[in-house]
């Protein structure tokens, strides 16, 4: 069955309140996107919780997934009186073909060359080197499924330091990538911790797919014993609270990694850091920043 694609131009203020109101009235489907992507005027949003003053896009669009035989006139209007907007915003209509929508959102999904050895690999694909290092991981719930750049510089920088036998912790696990990339790299005791369940159900199910030992545990539960590496992939404001708690489950001669840094962030968590362990750039990738040192 054909679908029809409605994208309605709308203000920052008003768009969330307006993809709400789609969805009550029935849509399918309600994103809303920056009305100027792919045009100079672009303005790009990512950062921590609380660095963006004002989220959203001034001029934004919200696309709404809906059927065919909808009326998209009324449906606009009610809904533009519902988000109280003073009048109906302009839109535009577009007949969607049905598709396997699932395959299409797999499709999405390619495996990700970390380096010359290692991959993240969908399920849903053949490894496209059998040689090589395959982490099979699907996008869901859980953060990090290696194409974000913070995922990425910490699993080159994991690929650089572990060494066979030794313990790592993977503190902020998320899906678990960074604790499952440690044990295929050669690590014997690897842990996982987070404040999610849900991270932590995903983190478990992910190992168990890889077929490697890494455990996990909320972080609740209270964690003793220091590792030969502890990464941790995070935010900024976190990593700089969490500090000793961190630092402490480094042992003497180990090493630590810590990611979710903007660049203009560095210093502040150089400085936060600098009375546990020493710490400096390792390596950076589009805006972001991966610190590691080793503690004296």
């Amino acid at each position: 069955m054909p679908w029809l694609s409605l994208s309605i131009q709308t203000d920052g203020a008003h768009a969330e309140a307006l993809a709400d109101a789609l969805l009550a009235e029935g849509a399918m489907a309600a994103s809303i996107e920056d009305a100027d992507a792919g045009t100079p005027d672009e303005t790009p949003q990512f950062g921590e919780p609380g660095s963006i003053a004002r989220p959203g896009w001034e001029r934004s669009r919200v696309v709404a997934l809906v059927t065919l035989d909808t009326d998209a006139s009324r449906l606009v209007s009610v809904c533009a009186a519902t988000a109280g907007l003073d009048e109906v915003p302009d839109y535009t209509r577009e007949e969607i073909a049905d598709q396997d929508w699932v395959r299409v959102t797999q499709a999405q999904f390619e495996p990700i060359r970390v380096s010359e050895r290692l991959w993240i690999v969908p399920s849903w694909h053949q490894a496209p080197d059998p040689g090589a290092i395959v982490l099979v991981l699907d996008p869901g719930m859980a953060f990090g499924t290696g194409s974000h750049p913070t995922t990425r510089l910490c699993l080159e920088w994991l690929e650089r330091c572990v060494a066979p036998g030794q313990s790592v912790l993977d503190y902020g696990c998320g899906s678990g990538i960074l604790a499952i990339a440690a044990a295929r790299l050669g690590a014997t005791e690897v842990l996982g911790v987070d404040i999610d369940p849900q991270a932590v159900s995903a983190s478990i199910s992910n190992a168990e797919r890889n077929r490697v030992g890494a455990r996990f545990q909320n972080a609740e539960r209270a964690l003793a014993g220091q590792f030969d590496i502890v990464v941790a992939n995070i935010l900024a404001n976190p990593l700089k609270v969490l500090a000793p708690a961190i630092c402490a489950h480094v042992r003497p001669g180990g090493s630590l990694a810590l990611s979710g840094i903007l660049c203009e962030q560095a210093d502040e968590l150089i400085a936060a850091y600098a009375s546990f362990l020493p710490l400096r750039v390792a390596d950076t990738r589009d805006g972001w920043v991966c610190l590691a040192g080793v503690k004296e």
